[in-house]
C-alpha cells in the first residue's frame, strides 16, 4: 500500500510511524547523486511506504562544510520547515537502516503532467514558500530538480544537505521575487520562528548543526525582519547552482 496526499491524521500518523520505525528495505539506488541517495521500501503490518535513505557512511566529505552532517543538515531543514508551517520538506527523520544511521525521508510522487522547466520561473506562492524558506536555511543547492510538485497542488523541496552555512552562500533558480517586499503573513511567520528558535526548537536543531550555524540562523532570521524584502542575488558568489537541474 502506497499512501499519497491528501492522508488524514490517522494515517498520516501511521505512515510516519512506519517511515521511522519499521523494516527499510533498499530497492534501488538514484546512480546521479553524488552521496549515497537509496531507494527504499519502509515496512509494517499494515503499511509498505517509498522512502529516500542516504546513511551518513555514504557522505563524501565537504570542505566548506566541515561540521556536521548531510544527513543531520537534511534533518534540520525538515524541523524548520515544520516549525515555520511552510511544509517545504517531506516527512524526514533520522534512523538505523541497512547501511548504518542516515536520512530517511518519505518519497513524493510528483505530478507527471508538470514541466518543471516552465514550473520553476512561475510566480505562484507556493515557489515564493520555498524562496522564503531556502533564504532561512541559506540553502546553496536550490536546483529545478529539488522541485516535488504533487498532483494536490503542493510543491514540496528536496535535497537540503547542503544548507545553514555561516556565510551567505544562497544559490537558487528562483530569483523571481528577487527584493520583493514581504508579505505580512510572511513576516508573522519569521517572527514566530525567531521565538521558536529562543526555546525548544533551537536547543533541538543544535544537535544536528553547529552553535555558529544556529547563531547564523537567527541571524538571518532577524536580517529579513529588519530589510523585509527577499534574498537579492550578490557578486560575493554564484547565485545559480550547477546544472541548475
Amino acid at each position: 500500500m502506497f499512501v499519497r496526499e491528501p492522508m488524514d491524521i490517522d494515517v498520516k500518523s501511521m505512515v510516519q510511524g512506519t517511515i521511522c520505525t519499521g523494516n527499510l528495505v533498499v530497492t534501488g539506488r538514484l546512480v546521479d547523486a553524488s552521496n549515497a541517495t537509496l531507494y527504499a521500501l519502509a515496512t509494517s503490518d499494515q503499511l509498505e511506504i517509498a522512502c529516500i535513505y542516504k546513511p551518513i557512511a555514504g557522505e563524501r566529505p565537504l570542505w566548506d562544510f566541515p561540521e556536521g552532517t548531510l544527513a543531520g543538515r537534511e534533518y534540520a531543514a525538515y524541523l524548520v520547515s515544520q516549525a515555520s508551517g511552510l511544509n517545504i520538506v517531506p516527512f524526514t527523520t533520522l534512523r538505523e537502516g541497512p547501511f548504518g544511521f542516515g536520512m530517511v525521508q518519505e518519497w513524493i510522487d510528483i505530478d507527471p503532467s508538470v514541466d518543471l522547466m516552465e514550473l520553476y520561473s512561475k510566480d505562484i506562492p507556493a515557489l515564493r514558500s520555498i524562496v522564503l524558506f531556502d533564504a532561512i536555511i541559506n540553502n546553496t543547492d536550490r536546483k529545478i530538480g529539488h522541485l516535488l510538485p504533487t498532483s494536490q497542488g503542493h510543491i514540496f523541496g528536496c535535497d537540503h544537505g547542503v544548507t545553514f552555512h555561516v556565510d551567505n552562500k544562497l544559490r537558487s533558480v528562483l530569483w523571481q521575487w528577487s527584493g520583493a517586499s514581504l508579505h505580512e503573513s510572511e513576516i508573522l511567520l519569521l517572527q514566530g520562528l525567531r521565538s521558536s528558535l529562543k526555546n525548544e526548537l533551537g536547543v533541538v536543531l543544535g544537535e544536528h548543526i553547529s552553535q555558529g550555524e544556529l547563531r547564523a540562523l537567527d541571524a538571518r532570521i532577524d536580517a529579513l525582519l529588519l530589510k523585509q524584502v527577499l534574498p537579492i542575488p550578490t557578486d560575493d558568489w554564484p547565485s545559480v547552482p550547477w546544472p541548475p537541474f
